[in-house]
């Protein structure tokens, strides 16, 4: 097993920009670290369960998988464009209850985020099973794969935290920034480029 390509994909996937990063760059802009906290202890707990799972189940989903994606990219394009204008909409007085930043929203979007749900699918059958197979050692790249999840979502966690003022200073440039973003990547998994 080649260990370095295996961290450097999961490093860039999971530190370069992607629906739950921004989404946790939006929560730590608008409210507490602890709120932006939940958000990310959701979408870490997601994030390996979706890795288990993969892990688990690999065969069997490699089977369905061109269906499983389909319905994957036009339901997470749908919230990724809901996303987008809730980050948009941000600063009018009524928005603040409606930021999905919660525990439960960062559990949603990680399943049903393409770029997470092709990550987890790919990662495993790729870089470990063909080299490993027992339960023990799948579950230990499944620990792995997550804790570098948890410290790329930490990682934007920090950064919205160390440059909060100045994106509060600049709040409809940055809110339109992220929002563009989002509709972006939404684009780029509904299958339509």
């Amino acid at each position: 097993m080649n260990l370095t390509a295996f961290l450097v994909y999961c490093v860039i996937v999971t530190f370069t920009p992607g629906p739950t990063n921004i989404v946790i760059l939006s929560s730590v802009q608008h409210y507490s670290m602890r709120q932006a906290m939940n958000y990310v202890l959701g979408a870490t707990m997601a994030f390996g369960l979706l890795l288990g799972v993969s892990a688990m189940l690999n065969r069997m989903l490699a089977g369905i998988l061109p269906n499983i994606l389909s319905i994957m990219q036009i339901v997470g394009c749908l919230y990724m464009l809901y996303l987008a204008y809730q980050i948009y909409r941000m600063g009018s007085a009524d928005t603040r209850e409606q930021h999905p930043s919660s525990f439960a929203s960062g559990i949603l979007m990680q399943f049903i985020n393409p770029k997470v749900i092709l990550f987890t699918l790919t990662v495993i059958p790729s870089y470990v099973l063909p080299y490993y197979s027992s339960a023990f050692t799948l579950t230990l790249f499944v620990i792995i794969i997550t804790v570098i999840g948890f410290f790329a979502f930490m990682a934007w966690l920090v950064f919205g935290s160390v440059f909060r003022t100045f994106l509060l200073n600049h709040q409809r440039a940055a809110n339109t920034i992220m929002a563009l973003f989002l509709v972006y990547s939404a684009v780029m998994v509904s299958g339509l480029l």
